[in-house]
């Protein structure tokens, strides 16, 4: 077992995890634990979020809202909710994912299972330290079509090519959004009162769609 702790995240990496122990985890702490999984063919990290890693997380989702409203674009948040796939021996728990394109096809469920449900069409992963298991195989092996990666200072898009993570300068989602103009916004929340930073956010979208 290794433990790293750090102003933003405490991450825990349990090695040599059978499936059957990672869902029996997943089980017995519930939903409600502050803890986020992340199960790659036996390796399992097990990280809890503090206030720098958070905060970002917040700002991204109200974004996407602010986006998804102004564009008048239907969408489904999943937030973190247990992504994992047995046949894939992976399992994550990301920072906030939405169903965009695929907000139809699961409308009105309560649960979701991979082995049936199509995967969330944007994940949004944001680890201020590195994480001890490789998230965009995770990621990728689960089908999730478009990823946001951000460290604290750096944000980067990623779009699923052939199995594979391709970086790309815009969103799919929302291709009225550039990697640069969130990271600007992102920024400005580090000294920006949160009420004045989310108007802001909204004027430029309109002013982009108008």
């Amino acid at each position: 077992m290794l433990i790293k702790s750090t102003p933003a995240e405490q991450r825990t990496v349990l090695q040599n995890i059978s499936w059957e122990t990672f869902e029996a985890l997943l089980r017995d702490t519930g939903e409600d634990r502050g803890s986020r999984f992340a199960y790659d063919c036996g390796v399992l990290e097990i990280m809890t979020p503090l206030f720098e890693h958070e905060n970002p997380k917040i700002q991204f989702d109200r974004f996407i809202i602010v986006l998804a409203e102004e564009l008048g674009i239907e969408i489904r948040s999943a937030g973190s909710t247990t992504l994992k796939r047995k046949i894939s021996n992976r399992g994550i728990e990301p920072d906030t994912c939405y169903y965009i394109q695929n907000e139809v096809a699961i409308r009105g469920k309560q649960t979701l299972d991979l082995e049936n449900d199509p995967a969330p069409d944007l994940a949004i992963e944001i680890d201020i330290t590195s994480s001890s298991v490789n998230k965009m195989g995770i990621y990728s092996a689960l089908g999730v079509t478009e990823l946001w990666r951000y460290d604290g200072q750096n944000l980067k898009f990623y779009q699923l090519r052939e199995g594979e993570y391709v970086e790309y300068k815009f969103s799919i989602a929302f291709p009225i959004v550039s990697v640069s103009e969130i990271t600007r916004f992102i920024e400005q929340s580090k000294s920006m009162g949160e009420i004045t930073l989310l108007k802001s956010f909204r004027a430029w979208v309109r002013k982009r769609i108008s």
